[in-house]
């Protein structure tokens, strides 16, 4: 077990409901869900619930030292080994509901990708109304998100509901590939337009 895989599962072990997953995203998985991500422009990318970062590392090989990139950890031990491994990126310790405020504080109007590790159904009906009200009203309004779930917790109630809102919340909603090489097997959501 590599050193960032311990970190990841010891955290895990400490507040399950706020990490979701045993282990750190597979390659192929950052891969997939960081495809909105551009190669080209100056775009403000935030990435919610990074962990240890693989998401973070893919975004910022995607971006080539171009644009601006905020990542969004609640995990303050979390958040300290991003900062160290990925100095180029603006690492903050808050909740991803506090969106709106976080991109205003750096002087940002909007951003033009969000890329969400959060675990969606382990979040009660309240957190998920929050969390994605947030990311709604701080995407551009041709802006993209994209997040993932878990295949064995894809027909539990709050995987459900988390679906149906994202088809309200967005105008374009297109489930990806599953990712059978991550532990846990995950799928991808490719959302365009938010609705405001």
């Amino acid at each position: 077990m590599t050193s960032q895989s311990a970190l990841f599962l010891g955290q895990f072990l400490r507040s399950p409901a706020v990490i979701g997953a045993v282990a750190p995203s597979s390659r192929r998985l950052s891969s997939a869900v960081c495809v909105p991500v551009p190669e080209r422009g100056d775009p403000v990318v935030l990435e919610l619930g990074p962990g240890t970062g693989p998401f973070t590392a893919e975004i910022q090989r995607r971006l080539g030292g171009r644009g601006r990139h905020v990542a969004v950890e609640i995990n303050t031990r979390l958040a300290g080994h991003l900062a160290e491994r990925h100095p180029g990126v603006e690492v903050v310790v808050d909740s991803a509901a506090n969106l709106p405020a976080l991109l205003a504080r750096r002087g940002l109007a909007a951003a033009d990708v969000i890329v969400s590790g959060l675990p969606w159904a382990a979040f009660s009906y309240g957190r998920q109304s929050a969390v994605l009200r947030a990311v709604v009203d701080s995407l551009a309004p041709d802006g993209a998100f994209t997040t993932f779930s878990y295949v064995h917790a894809r027909a539990l109630p709050p995987a459900v509901r988390f679906r149906g809102r994202l088809t309200t919340a967005f105008e374009e909603v297109v489930p990806g590939r599953t990712v059978w090489r991550n532990l846990p097997p995950a799928f991808v959501y490719h959302a365009r337009r938010p609705r405001r």
